[in-house]
């Protein structure tokens, strides 16, 4: 033990010293919550901050203040993740094409399958760039198909939205909100809207406000996934898409949205009561 002190220029009367010790009871309330806090940030990748941590000490039966997560989270000088959202010029349809805007920044759904929202980024590839296409369903949040590939045409978006539609059992009457890229207002996308019974819904021009969950989803899973890595090819690059959407931002993320429920959790319990109403006398 001495060769050890000697080592990290620590006197060993310091090292004895602190193992006679005893701590406060706040002192070991303490650090059964940096541990905690370390597994909950370990599994979440570094992704969480002090909210989201909170949020899921809570679930697991421990809580305090967001102040205290704040200050112990600072306490264990965990690496936080920052990165700055590139700008990526569209392809913006005529202004002459009839583009009405049905959802007009309401972001909200009072069930699933009401609105979805939908847009495409990019991300480098080997050198190149692949482009990523995602739908997500109002109600929850909850990402419900996306596609990645190494063109943007328009087969890009009309094979995502086929596959929410299976996912989703084919709804109808569903509006469909994007911006006004080219691949969105393609002949063949706009048939497949009216083949399916959907609803077509527009960005303005130039307005990703217009589009803002959207938006918001490719900036977190750049800012907490993409931009964090290299891809050799595109299989690594679906991979990682994946990895992110289903094992972490539909079924682990707190949601504020969603009142610190998970998409897959606020849906859940959506279908939970629906199920309860549906079968109560006199329905």
């Amino acid at each position: 033990m001495r060769t050890i002190c000697r080592a990290i220029k620590l006197n060993p009367s310091t090292y004895y010293a602190a193992r006679k010790t005893k701590l406060s009871k706040r002192a070991l309330e303490n650090q059964v919550l940096r541990i905690a806090i370390l597994n909950i940030y370990l599994t979440a990748k570094k992704r969480f901050g002090a909210y989201k941590i909170n949020n899921k000490l809570r679930e697991q039966g421990l809580f305090i203040s967001i102040g205290k997560c704040y200050r112990l989270l600072a306490s264990m000088d965990l690496p936080t993740i920052y990165t700055q959202k590139p700008t990526f010029k569209r392809n913006i349809a005529s202004n002459d094409l009839e583009c009405p805007d049905l959802i007009k920044r309401n972001f909200k759904a009072d069930a699933p399958n009401k609105a979805w929202v939908s847009d495409i980024t990019y991300v480098k590839l080997n050198g190149k760039f692949a482009y990523i296409c995602v739908i997500i369903d109002l109600f929850a949040r909850k990402v419900i198909a996306y596609t990645s590939r190494q063109n943007m045409k328009k087969e890009l978006v009309m094979d995502t939205l086929l596959k929410a539609l299976k996912k989703r059992n084919f709804p109808k009457d569903v509006i469909f909100h994007s911006d006004r890229g080219s691949q969105y207002t393609s002949k063949q996308f706009r048939q497949m809207i009216d083949q399916y019974d959907l609803k077509q819904s527009f960005s303005r021009p130039g307005c990703p406000y217009d589009n803002a969950v959207a938006e918001s989803f490719f900036r977190y899973l750049k800012q907490g996934e993409l931009n964090r890595k290299t891809f050799a090819d595109i299989k690594e690059l679906e991979f990682s898409i994946f990895e992110y959407i289903e094992s972490y931002y539909n079924a682990y993320n707190p949601h504020s949205f969603n009142n610190g429920l998970t998409p897959n959790a606020a849906e859940q319990d959506y279908f939970s009561k629906a199920k309860i109403y549906i079968n109560s006398p006199g329905y």
